[in-house]
């Protein structure tokens, strides 16, 4: 009962970060109709900096702003220079410049850090582990991660529908024209919500510097899984894109923790985790499919 306890909240962990990658990644697809590919190389470059601040001065109150401002400020800049000449294109031009935008920011960060990965030690305060239950043991800091995942996501929540700027935003994303109409500067709203999606990728690039290592590529890593969640849950929906994030966290993880045990009790154990590991790698892309049959706009349509 202790390890499916822990798998489950390795799947909740998991989840909650998938949630800070979706939540913006949702919004400006939702909001603008922009294909941004290179919404995972704000997650490392987030990563990065918080790495680099944390390992040069070992202050985690140093490193926590200056992760967020430099994905928030790499965000802001991608719109102004790039995105803002692409709205009234085709996707694939979108699609073409945003994976341009991968390789110079996978390139420029190998010319600044090296090929090397980073590797951040859990800070000093959350480090060690609680018995949350008898039998259960689990680290501090990834119960941190689920707190502020937590956290933001009912910010969230609050902001986009309790607020004047969320109504803004949820008008934005289905009567966009109109909010022009009414002489909102839909360009500094659009900057605005771009900046706040860097600054979510960021924060789950920060969170996950402790847990996996800092390096080139991480971004494309959880981009591909990120866009899973956000179809599952329903695109332009920030409540879609929280209950899609824990559903594909948790089915994720308990698939590789648990299947192999499972089919090493009825067939041999090295093809059991060769099978395993191919159906674990599948298994989200099939809930996609069967959550796409039934639903063909996600579980959560911003409309909803």
């Amino acid at each position: 009962m202790a390890l499916i306890l822990e798998q489950l909240l390795n799947g909740l962990q998991f989840g909650v970060m998938l949630f800070l990658l979706a939540a913006g990644l949702t919004l400006i697809f939702g909001i603008m109709g922009v294909i941004n590919l290179a919404h995972g190389s704000l997650y490392m470059i987030g990563a990065y900096a918080g790495a680099f601040v944390a390992t040069s001065t070992g202050s985690l109150l140093l490193a926590v702003p200056a992760g967020l401002a430099a994905a928030a400020a790499a965000g802001m800049a991608v719109e102004l220079l790039v995105l803002r000449r692409l709205y009234a294109r085709d996707h694939l031009d979108q699609v073409l410049a945003t994976f341009a935008l991968i390789l110079i920011f996978n390139q420029s960060v190998t010319i600044l850090f090296g090929r090397q990965p980073l590797f951040v030690s859990v800070p000093p305060e959350l480090n060690g582990s609680v018995e949350l239950l008898p039998g259960l043991v689990y680290p501090v800091y990834r119960i941190a991660v689920i707190a502020v995942g937590l956290a933001v996501a009912f910010g969230l929540y609050l902001l986009i529908n309790r607020t004047r700027v969320g109504m803004l935003v949820r008008a934005g994303a289905t009567h966009r024209e109109l909010v022009r109409a009414l002489g909102v500067d839909i360009r500094l709203l659009y900057t605005a919500v771009f900046g706040l999606g860097a600054l979510l990728a960021g924060l789950a690039g920060l969170m996950a510097g402790p847990i996996l290592a800092v390096q080139v590529g991480m971004g494309e890593q959880i981009l591909i899984m990120t866009f899973v969640v956000v179809v599952i849950g329903g695109v332009g929906s920030i409540r879609g894109a929280f209950f899609g994030a824990l559903i594909v966290g948790l089915v994720d993880t308990s698939l590789r923790a648990f299947l192999p045990g499972l089919l090493r009790s009825v067939m041999n154990p090295s093809e059991a985790d060769a099978l395993a590991g191919g159906l674990s790698s599948m298994g989200i892309y099939l809930l996609m499919a069967i959550v796409l049959l039934m639903r063909p706009k996600g579980l959560f349509p911003a409309h909803a």
